[in-house]
């Protein structure tokens, strides 16, 4: 095969694997907020229309974040947010510009936001406690693999974005237009 077409197949094997790890996103933001409130809006919402407002918002951007997020992966790193197949590519692009984990943010937001809209606090719980292994995963798993693989790219990726709290302004790498 050619080298145009191994990148091909690369490129089509990553955006394969990237569509079915999504399921692990959508699971966590959508099927266990459904399994703990069953979507029931609790009456009245606290917070009222400008939560409920806030939460659709939430949802909204947490979903988007996602979504880039996860398509960057496949066209740019040719590979996957799954360990068990990484990216060739460090992604430094999109979302990923003012945060380093915008799949995890995404997530605590759309969470987040489903428990504005239905008035289900208990949906707060359920980010706080999810953050907990994500944080674990991160940091004794995630950052010191990307660190081993990428090396000196990693590290000053790292010393320019944040993990969790977004920039408010995206960071381009010296020698990079925006993307």
């Amino acid at each position: 095969m050619t080298a145009s077409g191994d990148a091909a197949r690369d490129k089509r094997l990553a955006e394969i694997g990237t569509a079915v790890f999504a399921a692990a996103p959508a699971t966590v933001a959508g099927l266990l907020p459904w399994v703990v409130t069953r979507w029931k809006v609790k009456q009245p919402v606290p917070g009222g229309l400008a939560a409920q407002c806030a939460g659709v918002l939430l949802i909204g951007v947490g979903t988007a974040v996602i979504t880039n997020s996860f398509a960057r992966f496949a066209l740019e790193g040719l590979g996957t947010p799954a360990p068990f197949a990484p990216p060739k590519n460090l992604v430094v692009s999109g979302f990923y510009r003012f945060v380093r984990n915008p799949i995890y943010v995404g997530v605590g937001a759309a969470i987040t936001g489903q428990g504005l809209l239905l008035g289900q606090p208990k949906l707060f719980g359920l980010a706080a406690l999810g953050a907990v292994p994500v944080v674990a995963f991160v940091k004794l798993y995630e950052e010191p693999t990307l660190a081993r693989k990428f090396g000196a790219e990693y590290e000053d990726y790292r010393a320019n974005v944040p993990r969790w709290l977004p920039r408010l302004t995206p960071w381009q790498q010296e020698g990079q237009g925006r993307t």
